[in-house]
Parts: C-alpha cells; sequence; structure tokens
C-alpha cells in the first residue's frame, strides 16, 4: 500500500512543483486588475511618474539608471562572444504591416568607382526597427518631464530628442519568452501579456529584473509573420496590457523592447490606444525599442541556456529627431 500510495502522490508533487515554477510569484492580480477603464490609465499617469526625479532639466529619463556600474555589469555578461541582432533586416515591399516600405536609392556612380545610394525611411510605425525618444508622444500638451508639445516644431524637437543619446546604450538586456511561457510558437492577434506571466517569466529563467535593465517582450509576431504573412495593422497586435505598467515601475527598468509595438492593439481599454506607450515613454520617462527581430534571440537564450546578455544600441544622433532606426545587438 505504502509504494502504491507512492506512486499516486509523486505525480501530483511534480505537477504541483511544475505549475509553481511556470507560475508563481504575484498572482494576486484578478479580473478587476485586467479590466481597467480609461480613468485607471490617467491615474498612473501621476502614480508611475518620473517627471523630476532626475531633475527639472533631464533629457536622458529612465536611462538614467544605466550606470558606470550597471554597464560593467552587462559587460560581465559576454561569456561566449556569440553576438545576436536584433533589428529587422529591412523591407522595401509595402504590406499590410508595412504601409511606408524602407527606399533605397542608388545615386550615379561617382569618378567610375564610388558607387552611392541613399536611403529615405519614415520609421515610426509596425514595420521598422527603431527607438521611440522621449518627445515622440504627447498627453495633455505635455511630453515627458513636463515639457511643453510647443517643444516640437517643423525644425524638430527642441527638448527629448534622440541626439541626446548619441554616447548609445550597454546594460543589461532580458528576454521574456511568452510563447515560451505559454508553450506555444507565437501570440495571436490581440493576445494580451499580464504582469503575472512577467513575474512567472523570471521565476522560470531564473533571473530578477533590476534597476537599469533593458527588457525585451517576445510575442513572437515575426515567427506568425513567416507562418501566415503579413496583416493590416487594424487588424492588431499581441502586446503589453496597461496593467504590467506598475510592474515595470517596481522593476525599475531603463528601456522597454519587443518584437511589435508594446502594447496590445486593441488595447482592452476603451476609449485609449497605446496606453503602455503613454505609461512608459510620457510618465515613466522610458525609451521603447519598437519591431525588434527577436527569434534567433529566443533560439541563442534556448541553446545557451540564459536569458540575460549584454545589449548595446547607438540610434543615429539626429539633433530634434523624435527616435531613430538602429540594429540592437544582444552578445552572450
Amino acid at each position: 500500500m505504502r509504494n502504491q500510495a507512492s506512486q499516486l502522490v509523486l505525480p501530483l508533487l511534480i505537477a504541483i512543483a511544475t505549475i509553481s515554477w511556470n507560475f508563481s510569484g504575484p498572482l494576486a492580480y484578478g479580473q478587476s486588475e485586467h479590466d481597467m477603464t480609461k480613468a485607471d490609465v490617467e491615474r498612473l499617469t501621476k502614480e508611475l511618474s518620473n517627471w523630476g526625479r532626475w531633475g527639472k532639466e533631464d533629457q536622458l529619463g529612465a536611462l538614467n539608471l544605466i550606470t558606470k556600474a550597471k554597464r560593467q555589469q552587462g559587460a560581465r555578461l559576454v561569456k561566449e562572444g556569440i553576438s545576436v541582432s536584433l533589428a529587422r533586416t529591412v523591407e522595401e515591399e509595402e504590406s499590410g504591416d508595412n504601409p511606408q516600405p524602407f527606399v533605397q536609392t542608388m545615386l550615379p556612380i561617382v569618378d567610375n568607382k564610388w558607387a552611392v545610394d541613399q536611403f529615405t525611411v519614415a520609421y515610426h510605425g509596425y514595420a521598422h526597427t527603431h527607438m521611440d525618444a522621449l518627445c515622440h508622444l504627447f498627453y495633455e500638451g505635455k511630453m515627458y518631464n513636463g515639457y511643453s508639445k510647443e517643444e516640437v516644431t517643423d525644425k524638430g524637437a527642441g527638448q527629448l530628442s534622440i541626439h541626446h543619446i548619441k554616447a548609445g546604450i550597454l546594460t543589461r538586456g532580458i528576454l521574456i519568452d511568452i510563447p515560451k511561457l505559454r508553450g506555444v510558437k507565437y501570440l495571436e492577434l490581440g493576445s494580451a501579456i499580464y504582469p503575472e506571466e512577467l513575474a512567472a517569466w523570471e521565476n522560470r529563467a531564473g533571473v530578477r529584473i533590476s534597476s537599469g535593465d533593458v527588457v525585451m517582450i517576445r510575442t513572437g509576431r515575426w515567427a506568425r509573420r513567416a507562418e501566415v504573412g503579413s496583416w493590416d495593422i487594424k487588424d492588431g497586435f499581441p502586446g503589453l496590457h496597461a496593467s504590467c505598467a506598475k510592474w515595470l515601475k517596481q522593476r525599475d527598468i531603463a528601456m522597454l523592447g519587443s518584437d511589435a509595438a508594446a502594447d496590445v492593439i486593441p488595447s482592452k481599454i476603451p476609449g485609449m490606444s497605446h496606453p503602455v506607450h503613454l505609461l512608459v515613454l510620457n510618465s515613466m520617462g522610458i525609451h521603447i525599442f519598437d519591431n525588434c527581430d527577436l527569434e534567433e534571440l529566443s533560439r541563442m537564450a534556448t541553446r545557451l541556456g540564459r536569458w540575460e546578455f549584454l545589449l548595446t544600441a547607438a540610434p543615429i544622433p539626429v539633433e530634434g529627431g523624435t527616435g531613430s532606426p538602429l540594429n540592437p545587438i544582444a552578445t552572450f
């Protein structure tokens, strides 16, 4: 009887341990936290605000959290010397999610020996890998840190421009792989990611997100696109629900990136689009990487069995720029 009981109990204990491993963390988030309203988001713009935290004239926002010590921590993560690009190879064909394709124009050969070309790209949107500057989004007439939207003119942004990030970004990056957590190839359109899943991934990966980290959220957007083709932007994207913003503030991250647009689209907040962009860019002063290609990063992290890496990126320092196309690199 004792052996029979052991045979019954052991599988149950394994199942309980598996559930704890995959879904432990702050599971107190109930349906009420998921069913947010526009008023809830508006309240969070003040509750989560970093305005004034680094001075009234601050231009860097949460990038201030990338200290000398944080850069050194990131550099120490280089063990194998393997680098992976997190940029999507530019696409020059128009499609549902790429209404403004990248344009390469070949110019006349110079002196019969120099090949020359010109690039044109409207990089904001849902196709090209880029970084959003803090001047990219206004709320109630203000940018991050209270700067007026009047600072942005036809000559560019007078405050919070991308050129302030000329020194580049070097810190610890962490991949949160939600399809792997859920046991699927990719998330479906409109699938929302909630904060308890972010905590569950920390437990599964054995890594704790800390101040100054860059967090990359994989939804599997490009894996889905490779399988089913492009889709119209209005059909939506998977991404973070607005309830994740408080969790991100608690972790004190320096930057947020994803393989789509960070926000779940539609937002699931009646009367409001892109609440994550609002709370992250405008309230918390966290720059965003949009449309990264995280497929190879996921494969490499899985092969190496670790989800933290050195993250480097260098935007084009255009004075007055609202962001920049760029090529983030993860190095293991």
